[in-house]
């Protein structure tokens, strides 16, 4: 297909080196290391690939699609290529990770500069497929052109309008094709294609939008543009911005030329990061960054290294890896005794399987610092003998180096936690430690050091009925673990302790000492005591963790402990859910750095704030959410049956204090999910906008089971923009879905 060939960039040397493709190693294991043949197919989409066996006369060939792959990185990067290959093949080493579950793809090429070329290339194929959506159509016209013949007979068109998920009955298909048939010769060819997708695509609500400001001879002048951006982005634009826009995102020479913005023009820049529904000036750090620690909501995980359930999944160095590159800032090591007097890391009395606790801070130190450069905190469950404690304490020292906060940053015992900006870098350990910080400043203190401490482990800190409280104290007193000296003067900031309530919090505890806490306990103090555990969380610190109970590794709800200023909401990360989706939304901001600002009503002594009874206060400013959700485009199929088209419709959800939570929806669209059109207006009352989220959700509808989950998007709702938006989706991972989008109107308005 011709539109096929022009859009493929002809003459770019990396795409060129793609097509081409060549011969690379492909590492399974130290003794499993074998040549494949790569390279990237004619739809410029799929990445194939065949292994030569002997005595076979079709070699196997394999495929994965450029959207499937997550990061492509070069050197010895992954727990696969570290353990099998030798360090001086650093530079020919690159790694393809792929989203979802999928193992990663370990590959050796055959010189540095051809592994460099290979990552390049395939970075730079990423990146224009998330950027050019029109691809998609043409790979759909050449798969749908089944005799390669460039023209498309009338059943052709029928199979290119299922594999672009479009069902349009038979007399309207033959309507579209005859409109399109110039040339009355049965079949579509050349322009006469791209006529018919001209029709396809049409956006008749772009059309009254653009024709409402083009106001100069059919076209949009810079004054149309500044007026549009004024009125309905609800955006301060000048002049200069206009010109700016035009400049960069209009297509017609001859347009530009006469500094006039056309329709095509319009939508592609209605398409790009500034102009969705995502305040693009979040995607920096915009917020302070110098208060104290316990003012922050942290991005946390739970069971880091596994990668699936927590009885009998794999635990893998590369789970850390992807909580780290997601933006998560706490992550959980579970210590246990191995062999060799190597310490090991696995979901201990299970079949998870184990992972060396060295490879496991050495995958953290590599990759702590990709995604944010705000601290990370090693949250430690220990389980080890004095003797592996002391194996733990000297890995980590080598490992982590000077990065590793070992005492505490000022000169003299500290008052308050040091601030996410004076920790940059760093890494802290929480744990147990034998003594209270202060003893290290007090000689006289320190001869009273004792070598064991009570411990209490999260699997046997179930929530207790009264009657049990006395024998679990008694219990509790018996079992008391071994501590090795130099593990716990490695605990400066996070000192884990049992918690006894909120006034002997208050009394008895320092800044530095925290409590985890199981959901269930953590839920029913956030319902019951919601002001005190605000004030309490204004300068401690507080981990709420999933409940044993939850073998699967589901998840929990994170919202209502944000909302009692909880900072370390541990999510089981490798889970994709709803509340992963929340946590998501709430960490997209403030440049992913894994820490987002509480708001001020959070954060002072003596706060008044209560998110259940919500009184009067700097918190309440109440705001009226309009969201008009107009259309669709490009929803993917949810179902692979060939005949299976989306009936979707959009939910929009509210999180946040109780009195904000809310959820509506449109009616279903039948059998479209290419463009789909509502313009159905859906309005919320927010009383607490500073710790709501919104989140749009497609499904696809299905009146006799439950409907089924197409794609959400999850952002602050203070980092709402306002006018006509397109919301971008995201597939249950978390990964963005390449051409799939909603198109909204958003106004907020004060209530009062």
């Amino acid at each position: 297909n011709k539109q096929g060939n022009d859009f493929r960039m002809e003459g770019d040397m990396d795409l060129q080196f793609l097509l081409q493709g060549g011969d690379l190693l492909k590492v399974r294991s130290s003794s499993w290391k074998k040549t494949r043949y790569f390279r990237l197919q004619e739809d410029c989409k799929t990445m194939w690939h065949e292994s030569k066996k002997l005595f076979k006369s079709n070699p196997t060939c394999e495929c994965f699609s450029l959207d499937d792959i997550s990061a492509v990185r070069l050197g010895r990067q992954s727990e696969g290529l570290r353990k099998s290959t030798e360090e001086q093949v650093e530079g020919r080493c690159f790694s393809i990770m792929f989203k979802g579950r999928r193992k990663n793809l370990d590959l050796i090429a055959s010189s540095e500069e051809e592994a460099r070329q290979w990552v390049k290339s395939l970075e730079k194929m990423m990146y224009n497929r998330n950027n050019l959506s029109l691809h998609w159509i043409y790979t759909c016209l050449n798969k749908a052109d089944k005799n390669k013949d460039d023209k498309m007979s009338q059943s052709e068109v029928k199979n290119f309008l299922r594999l672009i998920n479009i069902e349009v009955d038979d007399v309207y298909t033959e309507m579209l094709f005859a409109k399109c048939d110039t040339s009355k010769s049965g079949y579509l060819s050349g322009a006469e294609i791209e006529h018919f997708y001209d029709l396809l695509t049409h956006r008749e609500e772009i059309d009254v939008i653009y024709g409402e400001y083009a106001k100069t001879t059919g076209f949009m002048s810079p004054e149309n543009l500044v007026d549009f951006l004024m009125k309905e982005q609800r955006e301060k634009a000048t002049l200069v911005d206009a010109h700016k826009i035009i400049e960069k995102y209009e297509l017609d020479e001859n347009a530009k030329g006469k500094k006039l913005l056309s329709k095509d023009g319009f939508l592609m820049y209605l398409h790009t990061p500034e102009a969705l529904v995502y305040n693009s000036d979040h995607r920096e750090v915009y917020q302070d960054m110098s208060h104290p620690l316990s003012h922050y909501f942290i991005s946390s995980s739970h069971n880091t290294y596994l990668m699936e359930d927590q009885l009998k999944g794999p635990s893998s160095t590369e789970a850390y890896v992807r909580a780290l590159l997601k933006g998560c800032r706490c992550v959980e090591l579970d210590c246990w005794d191995g062999s060799d007097d190597e310490p090991v890391i696995y979901h201990g009395y299970t079949l998870t399987s184990k992972i060396l606790f060295k490879d496991a801070i050495q995958a953290i130190k590599d990759h702590a610092f990709k995604t944010s450069d705000y601290p990370v905190i090693l949250s430690l469950e220990n389980h080890c003998s004095v003797e592996q404690q002391e194996v733990m304490a000297r890995h980590m020292s080598s490992i982590l180096g000077s990065a590793l906060v070992t005492s505490p940053l000022c000169d003299g015992m500290p008052t308050n936690f040091p601030s996410p900006e004076e920790l940059r870098g760093k890494f802290l350990i929480k744990g147990k430690r034998l003594n209270k910080l202060e003893a290290t400043y007090v000689p006289e203190a320190a001869v009273a050091d004792e070598t064991d401490v009570s411990e209490e482990e999260e699997s046997n800190d179930e929530d207790e009925d009264e009657q049990n409280v006395e024998e679990e104290r008694k219990q509790k007193k018996k079992k008391k673990l071994k501590l090795a000296k130099e593990l716990s003067n490695m605990v400066i900031y996070c000192k884990s302790v049992h918690f006894n309530g909120f006034e002997d919090a208050r009394q008895n505890l320092s800044f530095y000492e925290m409590s985890s806490f199981k959901e269930g306990k953590a839920m029913k103090l956030a319902e019951e005591s919601a002001n005190a555990y605000v004030r309490h969380n204004v300068e401690k610190l507080s981990r709420i963790y999933p409940a044993g109970s939850r073998t699967d590794s589901s998840n929990y709800n994170p919202v209502p402990l944000w909302n009692a200023g909880c900072q370390i909401v541990a999510l089981n990360f490798q889970t994709a859910c709803q509340d992963m989706d929340l946590n998501q939304g709430r960490f997209l901001v403030n440049g992913k750095s894994g820490y987002i600002l509480k708001p001020a009503f959070m954060r002072e002594e003596g706060a008044e704030f209560d998110p259940i009874t919500l009184t009067r206060g700097d918190w309440l400013k109440h705001k009226t959410l309009h969201v008009m959700v107009i259309s669709a485009q490009q929803l993917p199929k949810v179902n692979k049956k060939k005949s299976s088209i989306v009936d979707p419709l959009v939910k929009v959800q509210v999180f946040g204090v109780p009195a904000d939570v809310a959820e509506k929806e449109t009616p279903a669209v039948e059998n479209n999910g290419f463009n789909p059109t509502w313009n159905e207006n859906l309005q919320f009352d927010v009383y607490v906008p500073e710790l709501a989220l919104v989140r749009f959700a497609v499904e696809d509808h299905d009146s006799t089971s439950d409907n089924e989950f197409v794609g959400q998007y999850t952002l602050p709702f203070n980092s709402l923009k306002m006018g006509y938006r397109h919301v971008p989706l995201l597939n249950k991972n978390g990964d963005i879905l390449p051409s799939a989008r909603l198109f909204v109107h958003v106004m907020v308005l004060d209530a009062e």
